[in-house]
C-alpha cells in the first residue's frame, strides 16, 4: 500500500466514523513518522462492532477476501485487483478495555494508546513497546530487524532476544 493509498483509507474511516489503529510495518512508520520501506499491504485493529461497516465498504471498493491459513473471524485479509491489501485484526473489548483477538491472544488496553503520523496526518497505533513485543515470538526477518531496531533506538526500548542474531551484525 502506498502512502497515497494509506491516506485514503484513513479517510474513509473516518468519514464512516470506524476507528482503526495500525498495526505492523505502517503502524512502525507511524510511530517513526516517516515511511521507512515499501509495504505490501495495510495492517489495522477494528474494534468488532465496526468491522462490517469497513467490510462492507471495502467489498464496494472492489476488495475481496483473501483466504490464508491465518484467516479466522478475527484476522481477515482483503485485497484488490491493483494490488492493494487491507489486513484487519478484529478485537472485541472487555471491562478492563483490553481488546480480545478470538479466545487466546490480548491486546492491553495500553498497547492501543499509540500516536503517530502518516504523510501529514496524526494516527492512531500501536504503542511503540508493544509493537516491538508483538514482533517477537516467531522466526523473525530483515524487515522485522529494521523495524524493532529503530523502534527500539528512538523509544529507549531493549532489544529482544528474538533479535540476538541481528544485533552487531552477525546475520
Amino acid at each position: 500500500m502506498t502512502l497515497p493509498d494509506v491516506l485514503a483509507f484513513l479517510q474513509i474511516t473516518e468519514d464512516l466514523a470506524t476507528p482503526v489503529w495500525l498495526d505492523g510495518g505502517w503502524g512502525v512508520d507511524a510511530l517513526l513518522g516517516t515511511q521507512t520501506r515499501a509495504h505490501a499491504d495495510l495492517d489495522i485493529v477494528i474494534e468488532a462492532r465496526h468491522s462490517p461497516t469497513l467490510v462492507h465498504y471495502l467489498a464496494r471498493g472492489g476488495f475481496e477476501p483473501i483466504r490464508r491459513a491465518d484467516t479466522s473471524p478475527w484476522n481477515l485479509g482483503y485485497g484488490d485487483r491493483r494490488g492493494r491489501q487491507v489486513d484487519l485484526r478484529v478485537i472485541e473489548f472487555d471491562r478492563a478495555g483490553d481488546g480480545h483477538f478470538g479466545p487466546e491472544d490480548i491486546c492491553p488496553a495500553e498497547a492501543l494508546r499509540g500516536y503517530g503520523t502518516v504523510g501529514d496526518r496524526t494516527v492512531r497505533c500501536i504503542a511503540a513497546q508493544w509493537q516491538v513485543r508483538f514482533h517477537t515470538g516467531y522466526a523473525v526477518d530483515e524487515n522485522d530487524w529494521r523495524d524493532v531496531s529503530a523502534l527500539c533506538e528512538r523509544f529507549g526500548i531493549a532489544v529482544p532476544p528474538d533479535y540476538d542474531d541481528f544485533v552487531g551484525g552477525r546475520r
